[in-house]
């Protein structure tokens, strides 16, 4: 966990953040910071937005939230591809279902994180997509101009077609959206895919 999953990093900084209404965001947690999180904001649910994996930090997480009380829901989302409209779905199912406090994680709560953040405010919070693409920013670890700047671009494709004429976000994904057609207009910048890929070992 510490060493091949980046687990020592994440030990010093988790990458923590409020999102509203009983929902946190943060990194890849440890069963200690599990155990802190669960008795200082009370965390009931955990959704691993990294699906199951074979590294020890899947193992300990499924250990600990078994020991503390706290349901683990695994939700696999991608960091380098538009989301699929059953993904989008299957997370609008979740928040409508899931009785918080809840902590949602990937593994450096950047780009996964910052995804399932996002989509958390506009249809669980109800807040205006050009407000709650905020939740993918620098300030969290993530990158615009690599190639995780395709979750920008889903949602700023929506945001012209919504300007153009209004519609509602998830009619937009039901009916228009069409993925292998985003992600095949989308460019990223190289030597910015360079560091999250080879340097930072994003997933």
């Amino acid at each position: 966990m510490h060493l091949v999953d980046h687990g020592c990093i994440r030990a010093i900084y988790n990458n923590f953040y409020p999102l509203g209404d009983g929902m946190y965001r943060c990194s890849q947690p440890s069963p200690a910071q599990l155990a802190k999180y669960r008795k200082k904001y009370g965390i009931r649910n955990v959704i691993n937005l990294r699906g199951p994996h074979g590294y020890g930090s899947y193992a300990l997480e499924k250990e600990a939230c078994e020991k503390l009380g706290l349901i683990l829901h695994d939700v696999k989302l991608y960091s380098r591809t538009p989301p699929e409209v059953e993904e989008v779905h299957a997370m609008d199912d979740l928040f409508r279902t899931l009785e918080g406090p809840a902590l949602m994680h990937c593994k450096s709560g950047a780009d996964r994180a910052g995804l399932g953040a996002t989509l958390y405010r506009i249809l669980h919070l109800g807040h205006r997509v050009e407000d709650a693409v905020a939740e993918l920013s620098w300030k969290y670890g993530h990158f615009k101009q690599a190639k995780t700047g395709v979750l920008d671009f889903f949602f700023a494709t929506y945001l012209v077609r919504n300007a153009a004429q209004p519609i509602d976000f998830l009619e937009w994904v039901d009916t228009e959206y069409n993925r292998e057609s985003l992600q095949a207009r989308f460019h990223d910048e190289g030597w910015a895919s360079l560091i999250v890929d080879k340097v930072l070992h994003r997933e």
